[in-house]
Formats: structure tokens, sequence, C-alpha cells
């Protein structure tokens, strides 16, 4: 009989999706809520969210997940969307709208950094590739362009930080949250030469002290509880920020596994062992918090919304379509190419260039829609291979997750085009899984996350690469890179030219 002492409920607060997730104590999935949330763009390239709207759908969520298991809940579990600036007041309530991670607003502020050595430079101290989501761009452009805005600002967090807060009343970072663009890489201590760089001494204060592993886990507040129908007091435990999260979720969590989420973000990373701040800058090197492991992650701006925009284009009717619409053409695509940066804010990982832009080349009167579709597949897992290879790791297995997972096309493409044996994982809520198995170690159910994974992380699939496609995949990589680089040159060209056309 299951003992229902052991469930826990994990919430994970994605972009545009929360889901709040029971499992029981062998870590199956017993009721999944999801309820959406509203993007705003009061300017173009803007991103924000109403902060007590998020909080609000969180609340509802647990509730209704909670009376749908009709048992005892043990403990709470939150991982939430990482980056960008959630901004708390005095008061603990939100100064104004959350600035996400892919907002565009700092673009200028970046390019300053990147042109005057500031990136690089921070690149050395803190082993993270600055980009215009982070905290440090979007509080640079609020000092500059609308300072009056964060006056009354107490702390400025991250959507997890702001839940943990909310339903816990502790204050702080998840170590994870503050990596980037905050701690020094080797230490995993705020870096004040970092604020001096980035020249934001004078909003130090803003950016509240990271939580040590004692204090991640914490109990509910009696209000809280009584409003989403748990019991006061059970613990609520903070854990990474979603891309860390979901790894683990996946069981990546030795050195050497590497994991990609096929979401949003297409975020492709590695668990590595050390740490190196050498050689060109890229990625974003995250602390797991302590005794945990470093993760080498490259969250890209383009994920599955370059599937998304494809499968409009093409006027099928859904995700699946479209790759069962691929299958109708053959490995390589019949010479159809896509390099897929069709984010407004251009591309973040593993190079960064606010300007760049998708290309499909090589279409002739003989291609076909599911030439199109294959090369958009294709073209995605080029990225992921790119990542991968940015990493520096020794990778011995890829773990997907995310809602492009489902596809077996796209898993065994980017088996082929990686060439690392991809595996798929049981569960269709990987995100809140991982919540999950920091929850049940914080509460002493098992000694490590690695224990943990053992006994409730399955793998469903294994895709093996297709060795008779390795000679082609290699080329049309390399092909894919040195066309890249020769666009680099041009993308700034068309954005000004699209800019003064819609002027």
């Amino acid at each position: 009989m299951t003992d229902p002492r052991g469930a826990t409920l994990a919430v994970d607060a994605g972009t545009s999706l929360i889901k709040a997730v029971v499992f029981d104590e062998r870590g199956r999935e017993q009721v999944v809520v999801r309820r959406s949330t509203v993007i705003d763009s009061p300017h173009p390239g803007w991103a924000e969210q109403d902060m007590t709207e998020v909080l609000d759908v969180v609340r509802s969520c647990i509730a209704d997940a909670a009376r749908q298991y009709a048992r005892p809940i043990a403990r709470l579990a939150i991982t939430g969307q990482g980056d960008g600036a959630w901004m708390v007041g005095h008061d603990g309530k939100p100064v104004r709208p959350a600035v996400l991670w892919n907002d565009a607003r700092a673009v200028g502020v970046v390019d300053e950094w990147t042109r005057d050595g500031t990136l690089d430079e921070a690149f050395r101290l803190n082993g993270s590739l600055g980009n215009l989501g982070l905290p440090n761009a979007i509080l640079a452009w609020f000092l500059a362009e609308d300072p009056d805005a964060i006056g009354d600002v107490r702390d400025v967090v991250t959507c997890g930080s702001w839940l943990f807060e909310s339903l816990t009343g502790a204050r702080g970072l998840h170590p994870s949250d503050a990596s980037a663009p905050w701690l020094d890489a080797m230490t995993g201590q705020y870096s004040d030469d970092l604020f001096e760089l980035f020249g934001l001494c004078s909003v130090r204060g803003l950016i509240p002290p990271v939580l040590t592993a004692d204090e991640l886990t914490q109990p509910l507040r009696a209000s809280v509880a009584e409003s989403v129908g748990l019991e006061a007091g059970i613990p609520v435990t903070l854990a990474p920020y979603d891309v860390v999260t979901t790894a683990t979720g996946g069981g990546s969590i030795a050195t050497g596994s590497a994991f990609c989420i096929l979401g949003t973000t297409l975020c492709t990373g590695a668990v590595v062992e050390t740490i190196s701040t050498e050689g060109a800058p890229t990625g974003l090197t995250l602390h797991g918090g302590e005794g945990q492991a470093v993760t080498r992650a490259f969250p890209t701006l383009a994920g599955t919304g370059v599937v998304e925009w494809v499968r409009e284009m093409l006027g099928v009717e859904d995700a699946a379509a479209l790759t069962e619409l691929a299958r109708g053409s053959e490995p390589g695509a019949r010479g159809v190419r896509m390099w897929p940066y069709l984010s407004p804010a251009g591309e973040r990982m593993p190079f960064l260039d606010a300007d760049a832009r998708g290309v499909i080349g090589g279409i002739t009167f003989s291609t076909a829609r599911a030439d199109i579709a294959r090369a958009t597949l294709e073209g995605l897992a080029h990225v992921i291979r790119d990542c991968l290879n940015a990493s520096g790791a020794q990778i011995t297995e890829l773990v997907v997750s995310g809602g492009g997972s489902a596809s077996d096309l796209w898993c065994q493409v980017i088996a082929d085009i990686t060439g690392v044996e991809t595996v798929r994982v049981a569960g269709t809520q990987v995100g809140a899984k991982g919540a999950m198995l920091y929850a049940v170690v914080a509460a002493g159910d098992y000694e490590n996350l690695q224990a943990a994974a053992r006994a409730l992380v399955d793998r469903a699939d294994k895709f093996t690469p297709d060795r008779s496609a390795r000679a082609l995949f290699d080329e049309r990589h390399e092909d894919f890179l040195q066309t890249r680089d020769a666009l680099s040159g041009r993308w700034r060209g068309w954005h000004r030219g699209l800019a003064q056309s819609s002027s």
C-alpha cells in the first residue's frame, strides 16, 4: 500500500506554463495541473510578467493538485524560470512587472560591454558569458534609462526565489540563480569585483544573500497553507532554477552526463568536474549548492518556437504533424539547411550576437515541405552539437526532455548529428521531478541526489547514432559553423533594414 506521507507536490513555474505535480513516494506522477500565464510586451522586444499573477496561478495550481490527490502532502518543492529581474519592495510585494530572461531592452548595454571587453573580463571571474536577459544587464539598463522605477526595490531576485519567499517568508537566492552573473566561479561566493566591473556598485545591496543548504528548506506559511488546503509548516524546498532541476530530473547528475531540454529555450548542458574560465567566453557556469555538482549550461533563445514558426508557415496542424511530415524527407533534407536563429533578441549561446537572424538555404523548385520540416529538426540538432562541443566535457550520454522529446524522429536526428547516444526519460514532468528529488533528499529520505535518481528516475528509450550518416553530418556541421561565421558580418545590416522598413 502506498504511504501517503511520502507524497511530494512539485511546482515547475515556466515562462508561459506553470505546472503542479504530485509524486508518490516511488516517484510516480499521480496528479498534473497546468495553468498558462501571460507574457506582456509593452514595447517591441520587451518581455514582462505580472508577478502577482504568477504567484496567484502557482497557488491555484497547488490547491487544485492537492485537492485532486485527496491524500496528505508531505512536502512542497519549487523550481522556476531563471535569469531576468523580479523586483521586490520593502513590503515584500512586487515593485513592477518582472523583466524576463528573453527580454531584449538591454541590447545596447550588452553591445557596449562586448565592445569594451567587460563581458570577456567578467567571464574570467564568473565563468559565464553575459547576455541581455541576465539581471546585471537589466539593472544597468534601468540605471541609465529609468532609475526611478527601481527606487523602491529591496531585492532583485528570480522567479523561484520570489515564489519561495511568498510561500515561506525566506529571502535569498538559490546558488544556481546567483551564479550568473554575480558569483566568483571558483569560490561560489559573491564577487565585489564583478559589481564594480559592471558599474553596479550602487545597487549591490539589492542582491540578497545566497541561501545555504539548510536555508533552502523552510516551513510553509500558515496563511498560505490555509488558502491552498495544505498543512501549515510542511517543508518547502527551493530547488535550482529550471535548467539545472530539469537536468537532475532526467538523471543527469554524474560527471559526463549531458542534457538537452527541447522546450521554449533549447537548453543544452553538461555536468562537469572542474571549472575553466580559459578560452573563448561561452555558456553559463551554474553552482548547484553545497556538495552539489557544477553545471555548464547553454540556454539558447530559440527552441521549440522555431518548430512552431515553421509549422505555421507550412500550414500543418501541430508539432507532431510537423515531425511526421519530416519523415517524408531523408537525412540531409535533400540539401535544404536551416540556421534557426529566429529570436528577435538574436542569440546568446554558445555565441552572443543580438543581431543573429535565421536563414533557410539550399532551396530549389524541387524542394518539398517535408525537406523544410526535416531541415528544421536538423538545424536545431546542429545547435545542440555546437553547445555540447562548447561545454568542453567528455560526453557519455545525452538525456533529452521537454515537449520536443516526444518526437522519436527528432530524438534520432539529435543522436545522428551529435554522434552521442540519446536517452529519453520516462514521465512527462521532468522539471517537476527534479524539484521532487531535491525535496526528498532535503527530507532525509535519500542520502544524496545520486541515490534518489537511481531509485526514482526511469529511462524510457535510447536512440543510437546511425554510423552510416556520420560523414554526412560531420561535413554538414562544419558547413553549419562556417556559414554562420560568414553570415555574422551581414546580420546587423539585415536587422537595420528591417527596423527602417517597419518605421
